[in-house]
C-alpha cells in the first residue's frame, strides 16, 4: 500500500493585517452587542450590528489593497 500524498502546509493561518484588523473589529462588536443585551440598550445593540458590517467591509478592502493572504498558485498546490 502506498501512503496518501502529504497535505500542503498552511503558510500564514490568517496572520495578515487584514485578518487581524477584521477579527479585532468583530470582537469589539460582539463585546458591545453582548453588553447592550445585558443592559437592555437596544440602540447600542444595533450599533454593534452595524460594526459587524463595517468589519466585513474593512477586511475585504484591506485584502484587496494587498494586506491579506496572497493567492496560492495552482502549481504550488499540485507540487508540479
Amino acid at each position: 500500500m502506498s501512503n496518501p500524498p502529504a497535505a500542503v502546509p498552511h503558510e500564514s493561518h490568517g496572520n495578515t493585517p487584514a485578518a487581524w484588523t477584521t477579527v479585532t473589529i468583530v470582537m469589539v462588536a460582539f463585546f458591545l452587542g453582548t453588553l447592550a443585551v445585558v443592559i437592555a440598550n437596544w440602540p447600542l445593540f444595533w450599533v454593534s450590528v452595524g460594526l459587524l458590517v463595517v468589519a466585513v467591509i474593512v477586511g475585504k478592502v484591506m485584502a484587496m489593497a494587498g494586506l491579506g493572504k496572497k493567492p496560492v498558485e495552482p502549481a504550488a498546490l499540485t507540487g508540479s
